[in-house]
């Protein structure tokens, strides 16, 4: 280790590694290979401020050879630009002999050379970096394993999964994990700890929604509809419970369908039964059906694109009052909540597959699902809890909720 020391010392006073190598006697294979191991850097790291936040190969040599000088802690810290805390901690990772920078029984500093290897320590970081030698969370802890698989099999998100967590257990750290270790325990080989195939359940990203025909060709097809730049300030802010937006999710073919509403203030989700065609008629119906079903202060207005199915409108605000507006052709961002729940239905109703053999109580029981996943937007609240909240406050004449 003392040729080892005396190479770092000479190249820090501007020797080549081939002149290092000759002035300490060693091969001039070998000084490359520290050199190489090292990281190939030229400058001792006390020249230089310390850019990364782990160590480096050549600053465990330095650390290593300011040992043997017996300098302190604080001293070897100046001298790399680190803080003490870290070169404490990594000589008690690497250090057999605890008794660092105390003196001896006899009162004498130690004379024995130090039980410190920067190779291994070295290794043994690159080893924990990549996450080796230590087991998963899920593995450890199996009341979380058994909540974390729980809820990815009615199909929460990882980071839902992670957020609602510590709403739940907010005094309980050991029940807190995040999304990427659930993504990893699923995912990363050796690292495994939940079931395989609960990977199933992942979502695998938005839908992608095309127009079925172009904006020119659905223009003008809807007699007296009202365009959302019509609609009033108070639906676009989501001040206001009450407002939903639709569409219709089709099956194979365009030939099935099932119709969606989600309320824009909460994302709370009602689905419409069509169980044989999906015309204006039968989406009327439907409509009247669903909406009928909700207490005054929930029916404002609803948004939709521009399909057939709500030609008849008219006949939908005169049976339940509640105003429906247009959205722009080919303007699917108009409608982002619903666009996105759309993409989450996906899941239950894959595209391609025939919609009009589902039954109504199934249904219910995929609203219900989606109803109760924590959202981001709500502070990981459900779109239930969210509703229920604000249907429990009261409100002033124009429906908002006044505080307290």
């Amino acid at each position: 280790m003392a040729a080892r020391r005396g190479l770092w010392e000479c190249i820090a006073a501007g020797c080549s590694v081939e002149e290092a190598a000759s002035r300490v006697g060693v091969p001039v294979t070998t000084a490359r290979r520290w050199f190489r191991e090292a990281g190939g850097v030229k400058q001792l790291p006390s020249r230089r401020p310390a850019t990364y936040r782990r160590l480096s190969m050549l600053e465990r040599e330095w650390i290593h050879a300011a040992m043997e000088r017996e300098e302190s802690i604080r001293e070897i810290a100046r001298s790399l630009s680190r803080s003490p805390s870290t070169i404490s901690r990594e000589i008690a990772k690497n250090l057999c002999n605890q008794n660092y920078g105390r003196p001896a029984r006899d009162g004498r500093r130690r004379s024995t050379p130090w039980n410190y290897s920067p190779h291994l320590a070295q290794v043994g970081a690159e080893r924990r970096a990549r996450g080796k030698g230590r087991p998963a969370k899920l593995t450890l802890n199996e009341r979380l394993r058994r909540e974390v698989q729980s809820r990815l099999a009615r199909k929460h998100s990882p980071e839902q999964i992670a957020r609602r967590l510590r709403k739940k257990f907010p005094d309980q750290p050991e029940m807190w994990v995040s999304h990427e270790t659930i993504y990893q325990s699923i995912y990363v080989q050796g690292r495994g700890a939940l079931k395989r195939e609960l990977a199933v359940c992942l979502r695998t990203g938005r839908a992608i929604r095309r127009p079925r025909r172009s904006g020119e060709a659905r223009r003008g097809r809807i007699k007296d509809m009202v365009n959302i730049s019509e609609r009033p300030a108070e639906v676009e802010d989501r001040a206001v419970p009450g407002h939903w937006e639709g569409d219709l999710i089709t099956g194979k073919e365009n030939k099935s369908a099932i119709g969606t509403l989600v309320e824009r203030t909460t994302g709370f989700l009602m689905l419409l039964h069509l169980p044989e065609r999906h015309g204006a008629i039968e989406v009327q119906e439907a409509m009247i059906q669903t909406l009928a079903q909700l207490p005054d202060r929930l029916r404002g207005s609803v948004t939709w694109d521009q399909g057939i199915e709500m030609a008849n409108h008219a006949q939908i605000t005169l049976a339940t009052d509640v105003k429906i507006y247009f959205c722009d052709p080919a303007s699917p961002w108009q409608r982002g909540l619903n666009e996105n729940t759309n993409g989450l239905l996906r899941q239950y109703f894959p595209k391609g597959t025939d919609l009009s053999g589902y039954h109504p109580d199934y249904l219910a029981y995929v609203a219900n699902e989606l109803n109760d996943r924590p959202r981001k937007r709500l502070d990981w609240d459900t779109p239930t809890e969210a509703l229920t909240a604000l249907l429990s406050k009261p409100t002033d004449p124009d429906g908002v909720a006044l505080a307290g």
